[in-house]
């Protein structure tokens, strides 16, 4: 408990010591951290075509595929969805997005349209319980995107900070306090 108390004497040392140029110095330096992640996030849902070109498995639906906590890498593309490929998408009225392999494709070529039905390799049924109620099938507009390439439990961050946002925000606090401290 020591060590951070003096670390947040510190802080409030060095903060105390910069003027008012330096402060808005550090804060563009902030403005700028935050700016980058958003292009870099922007530029990849252009290059993939997927409006979350990441995502976490948030269950263990998918297992042994894919545990909960992987990352999985997305890509839209322009091809319809098969069967066997996973997929990622969203029901209306939910905000959490599903990972789930397709297990049927039914095609109407006149219409050029697609009905979709998918499931969860650990799940024993089908995912018509999951669907929006009155909905039988997904369609191209549910679909984020297909998994084209994962990160093995690397999403356990994202896990532990959902289920506890004061760390979340903590978190967020101290690195936004490194990064107006620092003298660099």
């Amino acid at each position: 408990m020591d060590f951070v108390k003096s670390q947040w004497d510190g802080f409030v040392g060095e903060f105390k010591s910069m003027n008012a140029r330096q402060l808005i110095g550090q804060g563009v330096n902030l403005g700028l951290v935050v700016t980058s992640a958003l292009i870099i996030w922007k530029s990849l849902m252009l290059i993939t075509g997927s409006e979350s070109p990441v995502v976490v498995v948030l269950s263990g639906s998918m297992e042994p595929g894919f545990q909960r906590g992987d990352i999985l890498f997305l890509n839209m593309g322009s091809k319809p969805a098969r069967t066997g490929e996973i997929v990622v998408f969203n029901i209306d009225g939910r905000d959490i997005p599903i990972v789930h392999r397709v297990i049927k494709v039914h095609e109407r070529a006149a219409e050029n349209h697609l009905d979709i039905l998918t499931k969860g390799d650990n799940n024993y049924g089908d995912d018509r319980l999951l669907y929006a109620r009155g909905q039988e099938w997904l369609h191209m507009k549910h679909i984020m995107g297909r998994a084209v390439g994962f990160l093995p439990y690397m999403g356990m961050v994202t896990i532990v900070m959902n289920d506890y946002p004061m760390l979340k925000y903590g978190l967020i606090g101290v690195l936004a306090l490194l990064v107006i401290t620092s003298k660099e």
